[in-house]
């Protein structure tokens, strides 16, 4: 993998795009390289995954306009299916994934850091969709996960007018859920993975299917979803634990995944 690189942290992982003489931007080979570093991750010890970008400037600049500017409608459609197949990918994994946004986050920068499930930038990040100024729709997801966290109204105004967002006003807005200087953005980053691994895996993972799963439901269907996962926390060895440590007033906790 030339672009995309996979540090195992124990009970984290930390992914990076790397290519910053490009700002990280998105093109084929770079997909390929985060299909496989994603291959990497062992989703049996991995508790949490950190996502960011190599450099100070740029979490991922976009897709590579050099690449896309002489595609077919058929051509164009499987790069944005190629693009949505990876990002998908990294909205279902049963563990949790957390965006470290440095820089810029643009088009598929931006896309690629909604598909994680919460993000935390550094306090020089800019979001923004600007592919109407391309000539273009975003491609990765960016209609539809940038509705669902911010509104429609927020959603459409940055679409339509291709307009970059500080990141103030990504906080503002509820896009990231936290703004810290640059220097602290991987210590912070870092510091809340440590803290999900921490509780136990199965829950946690079994929250993030509760949540995800149940947003696209009737709540009286959702309601039952939920139940059904409250339920199958029962019976395995981290509930036990858990609520044993707790009657026994014990700090620490054998967590197993089991």
């Amino acid at each position: 993998m030339s672009f995309v690189s996979y540090e195992n942290k124990g009970a984290y992982g930390i992914l990076t795009m790397n290519r910053p003489e490009a700002l990280n931007a998105l093109d084929s080979n770079v997909l390929n390289d985060l299909s496989a570093a994603l291959d990497q991750v062992d989703l049996e010890t991995v508790r949490c995954l950190i996502i960011t970008g190599a450099g100070e400037k740029s979490f991922v600049a976009g897709a590579d306009i050099k690449e896309m500017a002489n595609l077919t409608k058929a051509e164009g459609e499987a790069f944005g299916k190629k693009g949505n197949d990876i990002f998908r990918r990294i909205e279902t994994l049963p563990i949790p994934v957390i965006a470290a946004v440095n820089g810029f986050a643009l088009g598929g920068g931006c896309e690629l850091a909604m598909s994680c499930d919460f993000r935390i930038c550094s306090d020089n990040a800019v979001f923004g969709q600007p592919e109407v100024g391309l000539g273009i729709t975003p491609g990765f997801g960016g209609t539809q996960r940038l509705a669902r966290l911010v509104g429609p109204g927020y959603a459409k105004q940055m679409i339509y007018t291709a307009r970059n967002i500080k990141a103030d006003e990504a906080l503002r807005i509820g896009l990231v859920n936290q703004i810290v200087p640059l220097e602290e953005l991987m210590p912070t980053a870092e510091k809340l993975a440590a803290g999900i691994t921490k509780n136990a895996p199965i829950a946690v993972r079994q929250c993030k299917k509760a949540i995800n799963e149940g947003l696209e439901l009737k709540m009286d269907d959702a309601i039952v979803l939920e139940e059904k996962l409250f339920g199958d926390c029962f019976e395995t060895h981290d509930q036990v634990e858990g609520m044993t440590a707790f009657m026994e007033k014990r700090k620490e906790k054998n967590f197993t995944n089991n």
